[in-house]
């Protein structure tokens, strides 16, 4: 337990994992917003629009919503744009 400006604050394993999960989520947004609309469409995967939205959805769940399942569906989704349209993408930043 951590007491900072007067609050206890336990880190137990859910919470970490829920920050784990939340960063995560985070660093997808970013870095699907970094690449350009036109390299999507290159990579042939879903555009740039489909893929930020899903991803705000993802960080809006994570911040508003407490079921359980739902949050697993878009942490499933955010794992997908990382481990394959990221890599995709960035094929195409180094030709």
């Amino acid at each position: 337990m951590i007491r900072f400006l007067g609050l206890n604050i336990g880190f137990d394993f859910w919470s970490l994992l829920y920050l784990a999960v939340f960063a995560v989520t985070v660093f997808a947004l970013v870095t699907a917003l970094t690449f350009p609309a036109a390299a999507y469409e290159a990579a042939g995967k879903s555009t740039k629009v489909v893929w930020v939205s899903v991803l705000v959805g993802a960080l809006l769940v994570d911040l508003l919503l407490s079921i359980f399942i739902v949050r697993i569906g878009f942490l499933i989704a955010t794992l997908v744009y990382l481990a394959d349209v990221r890599p995709a993408l960035q094929g195409l930043r180094r030709r």
